[in-house]
């Protein structure tokens, strides 16, 4: 039985009454005009959202305030699973020192943890950290704030284990001067495994991912043809081998930025401080500032002791406050050409380099210490990494003089 055209028509309209007064929701309506069949008009759910959704945020639990100025040191994963850890931590309540770069994923390529056993990464870790919870629920009471070091493409152990995602000299996995392999920046493989590993630092409760080696082996322009390996997507670009291998670092940058956005850290990248004297780095494909257009943060490694006879200093580790001025005048100079600088946080030395023989070096105390630091705030720089490979750092040390 058909129910009453007058019936039908009040059930409508019971409805649409409902649905008009649900907030949030589309709304139908009839408009009836003479002559004309009924026409429906749509009105958007877009006008009854917020014009901006917010993105889901990874929380971690913990809770760091970002310092006045980072001013930080470099830690081994053995030292941050040490006894030594105790006393970095000492150093931290004694100073004005309030950031740790601790290795997460090292020079050789494993993990300095052991992650949980549903991670891929399971086989790589070393348990030199034992207790990540511990040191990050330490760094959170004393608000010492956390940076993940991450070693990108020297990787030992990834090349051997995948030769097919490194470089072939003849039929064994190439290995630099060290006896060090690395892996290929032209593979998004190799990305993806090193973003990975990213994700788990930030899920660890680490507020920024410092990406280090982000480029290819020093040298590479005498050796970019004779060794056997894959340029993947970069094959077909219509640009020379430099080009190509700067493309491939300064995307990889600007990937893992985009992938670890959710989670609501700081990018930075350690880069070497002559790529800032050039337009580019030839071998290495590092670009400074193509680089520093991607990253929160931006680390030169200006150690006066890495220097040859740049800015007119015929040894720059017997003049670390010069050399570090200069830098720092050089250093400015190309981020004001950038529309969004990076924040500079130069790496600086806390170590003697007397590998460069008599008459080339000097011992590197408190003095020459505060004197780059000196050099940097006068230039208007304020943040610093201090790096010492056995982590053993200069005692008294005014870290704002």
């Amino acid at each position: 039985m058909k129910k009453p055209v007058h019936l039908a028509a009040a059930l409508m309209l019971v409805s649409g009454l409902f649905i008009s007064a649900q907030p949030g929701e589309a709304k139908e309506q009839e408009h009836q005009e003479p002559g004309r069949n009924p026409q429906r008009e749509h009105v958007s759910l877009v006008k009854a959202l917020p014009e901006k959704i917010s993105r889901f945020q990874f929380d971690s639990g913990y809770h760091f305030q970002y310092p006045d100025a980072v001013r930080g040191i470099y830690v081994t994963g053995h030292s941050a699973g040490g006894t030594k850890f105790n006393t970095l931590v000492k150093l931290m309540e004694d100073t004005d020192l309030n950031a740790m770069v601790i290795d997460i994923k090292d020079d050789w390529g494993n993990l300095t943890y052991i992650p949980e056993d549903s991670s891929p990464y399971k086989e790589i870790g070393k348990p030199y950290i034992k207790d990540t919870k511990k040191i990050m629920k330490v760094m959170e009471e004393k608000q010492i704030y956390p940076i993940a070091r991450v070693v990108v493409f020297k990787d030992s152990v990834l090349a051997n284990k995948k030769p097919e995602w490194s470089y072939k000299e003849g039929n064994t996995v190439w290995k630099n001067g060290r006896g060090e392999s690395f892996v290929n920046p032209f593979l998004k493989e190799v990305w993806d495994y090193n973003v990975g590993i990213a994700i788990e630092a930030a899920k660890m409760g680490f507020q920024e991912i410092q990406f280090d080696y982000v480029r290819f082996p020093e040298g590479f322009e005498h050796r970019d043809s004779s060794l056997k390996y894959s340029m993947g997507e970069y094959e077909d670009l219509e640009s020379e081998n430099v080009q190509k291998r700067v493309s491939a670092v300064t995307d990889f940058v600007e990937y893992a930025r985009k992938q670890l956005e959710p989670y609501g850290v700081k990018v930075s990248v350690d880069i070497f401080g002559y790529t800032a004297t050039l337009p580019e780095a030839p071998g290495i494909g590092q670009n400074f500032s193509k680089i520093s257009e991607h990253v929160d943060v931006i680390s030169s490694m200006i150690y006066p002791s890495h220097w040859t006879s740049y800015f007119g200093i015929a040894k720059p580790d017997l003049e670390p406050y010069k050399l570090v001025s200069e830098y720092a005048k050089l250093e400015n100079r190309k981020l004001e050409e950038l529309d969004s600088p990076p924040v500079s946080r130069p790496w600086l030395q806390d170590f003697t380099a007397s590998y460069l023989g008599a008459g080339n070096y000097k011992k590197y105390g408190r003095a020459e210490v505060e004197a780059q630091i000196k050099a940097l705030n006068e230039q208007g720089i304020n943040e610093f990494l201090l790096w010492n490979a056995g982590n053993s750092y200069t005692p008294k040390v005014d870290y704002t003089p």
